[in-house]
């Protein structure tokens, strides 16, 4: 019995036990293809959003060795690829462009006591059960953030793009005109030339191929192999034509060779830690949401299943760890866990394997990439990032539901206007007080009955029977604190100046809840019925919102009103009467 729970708390808190002890030679085949894959990205992405966080390349390449490894150890997602993303880069760049962080200091020290602060908070939140968080955060706001999150990181690239320094015009047009005079022309060539080649390699490549029907995994391994040749191809084009000394081109520069140093240092400075925590959290939340996002994607395209508490283990672990080997923070990456997929990864031993080969290249061969350009990094960047600009969803949702388009246009102005933090915040405020909104104005419908059938529909929408002396009423909702006016008001409207009628029928069918500020208006309601002579009674009441009336005095004032099962029982028998 106790090696039982042994090994179902194992199985629990270690996914990797469930798929390892299955593991197959199919497996490994498709795993080995998928992590040589992966681990190409991982280099030019690892230094690509370290750069879009305002960091040394080698902390983004440390946050894509221990973090993946951890997350085998104990994530439950088999494809989800965990390392730097863009999102949580920008946030960091933001919370470490704040002034009163600047005044700290420590650029990089701040961007690890961030990861770990991110670490200990979702594990607090792991303790706490709340992996059921993803859900509070609404699809629409989501989405109003990436798209005004991914036109910022589109902003701020613009400068690597064009050879140019840092904007400090603001509104004066006529300091521009003096800006756009910096442009240099051969790190503008060297962009184009990256841009034209990450776009080849995308769908015109892709679509060649499936013409000589090359195997689909053949496919993804070459169209996602671009952003490594472009760094090669633009790395060799600089050292050959000593670009950076001659013309200025902006390289990456040295780069610290070697696997991380575990170190605990950053752990003493209590003043970076109180100043770092509201970023922290903010970048903690958004990145669980989005792994967890999606980790669903490619877990259900499987029929295999997530499980949200423990990813906040396994994702506060891997920010933990990443602090500690020096890494910035990490979290899934979309495009990099859609390559994994589409590679044909089965299990995390795919990022296993990309690890191992990353590690391999942080070792021995960052030399190589010292006159890399940031050019051909920015356009990387641009490339991964630009299909996260939805406008065309925000009319989309508009159309389908006011509030929603509302709340993610208002996010995305938030994010571009106020900054990051704020903007999905009051995305955030906005959902919940339409939500609040909706809820206090739920639907209700007078119905009646199909003729010649058990069927009770809206009187507005169908041609239905109806009686003087008795009135149907559906509510469409529960009933709260919130609600309870409006559908008092209502029922009383439907009962003023009606002279013939004796008995008001509300069908709960839809009803799962009432709390106690309702009761009391409901009773009060009765009360005001009796008056004008009219019973009110219940239909269709679902079993713990009976319960919940039983404990309380609301049947006997109901009464001579009765509880009816069915709506058509309320009907024959009162229409008797």
């Amino acid at each position: 019995m106790a090696m039982q729970r042994t090994s179902n708390w194992i199985n629990t808190y270690f996914p990797i036990s469930t798929w390892l002890k299955n593991y197959t030679r199919e497996d490994l085949s498709g795993d080995v293809f998928a992590g040589i894959i992966t681990a190409i990205l991982l280099v030019p992405q690892g230094i690509a959003y370290a750069m879009l966080a305002g960091l040394p390349a080698q902390v983004g390449l440390y946050a894509s060795i221990l973090p993946p490894l951890m997350y085998a150890l104990l994530g439950t997602s088999r494809t989800l690829s965990v390392g730097p993303v863009s999102i949580a880069a920008i946030m960091i760049a933001s919370v470490l462009a704040a002034p009163e962080i600047t005044a700290l200091g420590g650029t990089v020290e701040n961007a690890i006591i961030l990861a770990a602060e991110g670490g200990v908070i979702l594990l607090l939140m792991a303790m706490l059960r709340m992996g059921g968080l993803v859900n509070f955060i609404s699809h629409p706001v989501l989405t109003g953030f990436t798209s005004g999150a991914a036109i910022l990181i589109v902003l701020s690239q613009a400068p690597h793009l064009f050879g140019l320094t840092k904007n400090q015009c603001g509104l004066d047009l006529l300091c521009y005109s003096n800006y756009f005079q910096q442009l240099n022309l051969y790190t503008l060539a060297l962009s184009l030339f990256s841009i034209t080649l990450l776009l080849a390699f995308g769908s015109p490549l892709s679509t060649l191929l499936k013409r000589f029907n090359v195997k689909p995994s053949l496919i993804t391994g070459l169209s996602k192999s671009a952003p490594l040749l472009a760094v090669i191809i633009t790395t060799l084009v600089v050292t050959v034509y000593q670009l950076s000394d001659l013309q200025h081109v902006a390289i990456v520069g040295e780069i610290q060779p070697g696997l991380p140093d575990i170190s605990f240092a950053f752990f003493t400075n209590m003043t970076q830690w109180q100043a770092l925590l509201p970023g922290a959290t903010f970048i903690a939340i958004i990145a669980y949401v989005e792994s967890v996002a999606i980790a669903k994607v490619t877990a259900n395209l499987r029929n295999q299943k997530i499980n949200p508490n423990q990813e906040l283990i396994a994702l506060g672990v891997s920010n933990l760890a990443t602090a500690f080997s020096g890494g910035m923070s990490v979290a899934g990456g979309f495009s990099r866990t859609m390559v994994n997929f589409s590679a044909g990864a089965r299990t995390q031993m795919a990022m296993l394997i990309a690890v191992v080969l990353l590690s391999i290249a942080v070792m021995f061969f960052t030399e190589q990439f010292t006159y890399l350009p940031k050019a051909a990094l920015a356009a990387i960047i641009l490339i991964a990032i630009f299909p996260l600009i939805r406008l065309r969803e925000i009319i989309s949702t508009w159309k389908y539901d006011s509030g929603d388009g509302i709340a993610q246009l208002i996010t995305l102005l938030g994010v571009l206007v106020l900054g990051i933090e704020e903007g999905i915040a009051l995305g955030v405020i906005i959902t919940i007080l339409s939500y609040l909104r909706r809820t206090s104005r739920p639907h209700i419908a007078v119905v009646g009955r199909i003729k010649a059938t058990e069927h009770f529909r809206n009187i507005k929408r169908h041609q239905v029977e109806t009686w003087k002396n008795l009135l149907l009423i559906r509510i469409d909702e529960n009933i709260s604190f919130a609600n309870v006016s409006y559908i008092v008001d209502f029922i009383e409207d439907e009962t003023n100046n009606n002279a013939d009628l004796k008995h008001v029928v509300l069908i709960f069918s839809s009803v799962s809840y009432i709390d106690s500020t309702a009761f009391e208006a409901l009773e009060n309601l009765i009360s005001a019925l009796k008056t004008k002579k009219i019973l009110l009674h219940l239909a269709e009441v679902k079993g713990p919102v009976l319960d919940k009336l039983k404990q309380t005095s609301f049947l006997d004032q109901l009464s001579p009103g009765k509880v009816f099962f069915q709506t058509i029982e309320a009907v024959e028998k009162l229409n008797k009467q």
